[in-house]
């Protein structure tokens, strides 16, 4: 009995000891936000996208749940932030275009900071 018990005891301590440590290498990346008030302004990437320019030299990009009408040619949007002032995530955040038939509201899914080097490469009319 007792042989049994070291036995399944000495197991648990190799599986124990066979699991990856959790990773302290990787820093977490820290979460970057900015105030709907800062946005001077967008210029869409078709029906799902919107790129912000935020302050004079940052810019966002906010990926939709799913095809915003009228945003691609719109001349402006409400960003409105749900929970406070600041947008860190898709979920802090809705897009609402005008439409003959009124305003139509599009949630946000995924929010970026785009680097220089995606700012440099958005396509001709997608950089706000």
């Amino acid at each position: 009995m007792k042989t049994r018990v070291l036995a399944a005891a000495a197991a648990l301590l190799i599986g124990v000891a066979a699991t990856p440590a959790v990773s302290a290498d990787k820093p977490s990346q820290p979460r970057q936000c900015f105030w709907n008030h800062q946005v001077n302004s967008f210029a869409a990437q078709g029906d799902r996208t919107v790129n912000l320019r935020v302050g004079v030299k940052e810019y966002y990009q906010l990926e939709l749940f799913g095809p915003c009408p009228d945003v691609d040619w719109t001349q402006k949007i409400a960003l409105i932030s749900r929970g406070g002032s600041t947008i860190c995530s898709g979920l802090d955040a809705e897009i609402v275009t005008p439409s003959v038939i009124g305003s139509q509201k599009c949630m946000v899914r995924n929010v970026r900071k785009l680097s220089p080097t995606e700012v440099a490469a958005l396509p001709k009319g997608a950089k706000p």
